[in-house]
């Protein structure tokens, strides 16, 4: 079976599970599963997806985009994770430049906003017409 036609999960690496916890539970509103063998705790997400999130000293080095959810709705979701205490990340340099909200509107319609977990861990929601 190639790659292509497996499910895929996210893994993010965090230092502090307790930390995690309060971010991903308590501020994005995920429901976490029993602890995993490697420490660290399954969300799962839409269609059948999910977030792993464990504990690791290389926490929050990459810099990039790690976690992406879709949704067809940018602007209410950014409100509700604002009204949560996500603070959402601004960007003054093309192709992102972002509203107050942290929005970026790209030429082809799609938006995006970008936030960053306790680890620096970034992340982004938005919705791709694509």
């Amino acid at each position: 079976m190639p790659l292509s036609d497996c499910k895929v999960t996210t893994a993010i690496a965090v230092t502090d599970m307790g930390k995690a916890k309060e971010f991903y539970e308590g501020k994005l509103g995920l429901s976490g599963s029993a602890e995993a063998p490697d420490g660290g705790i399954d969300y799962a997400c839409g269609d059948g997806t999910r977030v792993h999130v464990y504990p690791s000293a290389s926490a929050g080095g990459s810099g990039a985009t790690i976690a992406f959810w879709e949704t067809q709705n940018v602007e209410g979701l950014v409100d509700e994770l604002s009204s949560a205490g996500i603070g959402f990340e601004q960007y003054d340099q093309e192709p992102l430049i972002t509203n107050e909200k942290g929005i970026v509107e790209f030429e082809n319609g799609d938006k995006g906003a970008w936030f960053k977990d306790p680890d620096g861990n970034v992340m982004a929601v938005g919705n791709p017409t694509s």
